[in-house]
């Protein structure tokens, strides 16, 4: 599949990686940290960054779309699929979305069934170093299939819950779904 085959509708290659983000950059202090998950599961969890990077990693090269227009093909990330996290949890046979909580009380919300694809990954390696804390270090939430801001930067947990609950781009009048192929911006 050729490159113009990959870029969704009104969407151009960008030769950088565009930064993003609505407030400041937040600080990282690793003995503060804790990723939690919980909401309709079996087993909630609260892991420290090094119990974080001890899970099992997978790498991974994605697209991203950007909904202000922008596209960037082939990043390779690292780090722990949603699944994983899934499958550690337990949802609860009626927890139908998750709603991804970040740093400054930013949320983003997803249907469980398109988080559970194989190219979802909280992410904290970028291009083999590092994520960098702009483009979300220590932890973002990377969703190929949808637009950007459903990939959350500086992720701190999710909530697995019954009912959709729109998140902070999505009350502002975003696309729920987001979907780049279908032009979901707002």
């Amino acid at each position: 599949m050729s490159k113009k085959d990959r870029l969704p509708p009104g969407q151009k290659l960008a030769d950088n990686f565009p930064i993003f983000q609505y407030g400041d950059v937040p600080e990282f202090d690793e003995k503060k940290w804790s990723f939690s998950v919980t909401g309709l599961i079996e087993k909630p969890l609260k892991l420290t960054y090094k119990e974080f990077l001890s899970l099992p990693s997978a790498e991974l090269t994605t697209d991203f779309h950007c909904v202000t227009g922008w596209s960037k093909l082939d990043l390779r990330w690292k780090g722990v699929l949603f699944k994983t996290i899934a499958s550690m949890a337990k949802p609860l046979k009626e927890a139908k979305f998750v709603e991804i909580i970040a740093e400054y009380g930013y949320t983003t919300n997803l249907p469980i069934t398109l988080l559970m694809d194989n190219d979802v990954i909280f992410a904290y390696g970028l291009e083999g170093k590092p994520l960098t804390r702009e483009h979300g270090f220590p932890l973002r939430l990377v969703v190929p299939k949808r637009y950007a801001y459903k990939s959350a930067k500086w992720v701190r947990g999710i909530a697995f819950l019954k009912e959709d609950r729109p998140g902070f781009w999505e009350t502002r009048g975003y696309s729920n779904s987001a979907d780049p192929w279908k032009e979901e911006r707002f």
